[in-house]
């Protein structure tokens, strides 16, 4: 039984990676079921079996593109705060990566934009999590003027429309700078320079303290709770 699993197990690895290849040379169109059975050397039934339809198939390659992408992002986080870079600057690497990887997998990002679709992938969910640490990042080193739900949908709607406005721009008409504008827009919308000046003062305290709550072991529960609705107020956080 054990190796029944792992020869399909096997033969599934096989099929998205040549499904995977194809996407990459030619697009979706050139993922075909002739072209990718040949590939993995398979009968095209058995892509039936395993994916149901060609949809299925790309979603799986998405999903698999995406997953080692997310794996890097999620070790460069962990890397960043175990040695202390600044906030920012990780925010910034982490930016650049994003749009290079959306320009790099034009049929890859395109597929994940589907709302539907990226709702249901796990490494979108992983990836936003990742982005949500982050910016909670910033939010306890007393940088953001924002809540920090607000800041990551800011970050993540500038991101996918700056990679969607690139791909529909001919090449010989893109603006290499506009990724950069458009994080900087963002981030002069979300972060306040320390020391903050009023009226973003008590708002940057709120939403640094509001991140650092979990971790007042002093105050009880119920303590905590409400200290959290005071900063959620004060922050002007959605309650």
């Amino acid at each position: 039984m054990g190796d029944g699993v792992t020869n399909r197990t096997g033969t599934r690895t096989a099929i998205v990676d040549a499904a995977a290849w194809l996407l990459h040379a030619g697009g979706p169109s050139a993922v075909t079921t002739r072209g990718v059975a040949e590939r993995a050397g398979v009968q095209a039934p058995t892509i039936y079996r395993l994916f149901g339809d060609k949809d299925g198939l790309l979603e799986a390659v998405a999903e698999q593109v995406l997953t080692t992408f997310v794996q890097d992002k999620a070790a460069a986080a962990a890397a960043a705060t175990a040695a202390d870079v600044d906030p920012l600057d990780d925010l910034r690497a982490s930016w650049r990566r994003q749009i290079e990887f959306g320009l790099a997998n034009p049929a890859v990002f395109r597929l994940l934009s589907d709302p539907e679709r990226a709702s249901d992938s796990p490494a979108a969910r992983t990836g936003r999590r990742i982005l949500e640490t982050r910016v909670h990042r910033l939010a306890a080193a007393g940088r953001l003027r924002v809540p920090e739900p607000h800041a990551v949908d800011l970050i993540h709607a500038a991101g996918v429309g700056t990679v969607q406005t690139l791909l529909a721009t001919p090449p010989e008409r893109q603006d290499p700078a506009l990724a950069d504008a458009m994080i900087d827009a963002v981030l002069g919308r979300i972060l306040t320079d320390p020391p903050a000046e009023p009226p973003d003062g008590p708002r940057a305290t709120a939403v640094a303290l509001r991140a650092l709550a979990p971790r007042l072991g002093v105050l009880s529960d119920a303590e905590r709770h409400l200290l959290v609705e005071w900063l959620d107020r004060v922050s002007g956080r959605p309650t």
